[in-house]
């Protein structure tokens, strides 16, 4: 028997209760960058891609130090306590080990006892697909009542410092969101996850795992640092953004104007702009915080929205939008009511 969407949503739904992130407190200014490279880059940044500093990690700080700060800070704003979490998931391509998870080490040392966790990646379209994840779970299983979501990243532990396509944009950080149940209709509006895998090839770290383990020959090769191998078209993410935005929109019976706030990926404040202008809305609607946070990967969408929640503008009834993007190349879209 099918069931109503929107009734379905009535009598269990998934909702975000939290929010709340963390960034390292090393800034990076782009005339570091000056210094470094031994040309001026602060100008393009500026110009181009209006990053004007961006927050790395010390040399003994890593992504689940940052995981715990930013859970810290979503706990505390939810009320709840770590032992009231059903379900951790941490999305990152940059984890604490390759084995075991970054989700298990926090589960540890915050002592969600009464948590099961565990890590995906769908590199900087992580934090989208957790949520989805997140949202199916709560939705089906009366178990999961509190989930913890964290999109993480350390990118700048894996930078050729002298690659200046790589080493002026990826930065560090990670946000986290609680989600909870709710039974008044608000929440988990719609969701979509899509993936152009032809591009797998294209950017990322192509060794440390068992297709090309560490060696010699791969550090001499800087293969355990991330790398555009090819540049990938820039008209890709609009095109595959406002197309799946206004997907979910129509399934919604809502126009792309009625949403309230567009949270994507931070990769190309002009990708943003462009999509955008695509669908007809006001460019003020997007969060931007790449200006002073560089490009966090799969941590960029819940630091904005944590950002966003923080700033009083996101209020409660807004419907919002997330669109994630990155290498592989993976998608995820989702609507929420606030």
């Amino acid at each position: 028997m099918q069931v109503d969407n929107l009734s379905s949503r009535k009598q269990r739904n998934a909702s975000i209760k939290s929010t709340g992130s963390y960034a390292p407190e090393r800034k990076v200014p782009n005339a570091f960058f000056n210094e470094l490279l031994g040309e001026d880059v602060d100008t393009w940044l500026k110009q181009h891609v209006q990053i004007y500093e961006r927050r790395w990690c010390s040399d003994d700080e890593s992504t689940a130090d940052l995981v715990e700060k930013a859970c810290s800070k979503a706990l505390k704003n939810a009320g709840l306590q770590p032992q009231d979490i059903d379900l951790l998931i941490v999305a990152t391509d940059t984890p604490e080990y390759i084995s075991p998870s970054t989700a298990s080490v926090i589960q540890d040392r915050m002592k969600m006892v009464n948590a099961g966790t565990f890590d995906i990646n769908t590199a900087c379209a992580g934090f989208v697909t957790g949520l989805d994840v997140a949202a199916k779970y709560i939705q089906s299983d009366e178990q999961y009542n509190h989930i913890l979501v964290v999109g993480a990243y350390t990118m700048s532990k894996y930078l050729h410092m002298h690659d200046k396509k790589t080493v002026t944009l990826f930065a560090d950080g990670a946000g986290a969101i609680v989600m909870g149940v709710s039974k008044n209709g608000e929440g988990y509006l719609q969701s979509k996850l899509a993936t152009r895998g032809e591009f797998n090839s294209w950017m990322g770290i192509y060794s440390g795992a068992s297709h090309h383990p560490v060696t010699h020959e791969a550090i001499n090769h800087h293969d355990h640092q991330l790398k555009f191998v090819q540049k990938i078209p820039t008209h890709i993410n609009p095109e595959v953004w406002s197309r799946m935005i206004l997907d979910l929109c129509r399934k919604e019976n809502i126009g792309p104007n009625d949403v309230d706030h567009y949270f994507f990926t931070q990769i190309n404040i002009n990708s943003i702009f462009e999509t955008m202008d695509k669908l007809g809305v006001e460019r003020s609607k997007a969060a931007t915080i790449m200006h002073y946070y560089g490009y966090t990967g799969s941590a960029c969408i819940p630091m904005a929205l944590d950002e966003w929640v923080q700033k009083g503008l996101v209020k409660t009834g807004d419907t919002v939008c997330f669109m994630g993007s990155g290498g592989g190349l993976a998608f995820g879209a989702s609507l929420y009511k606030m």
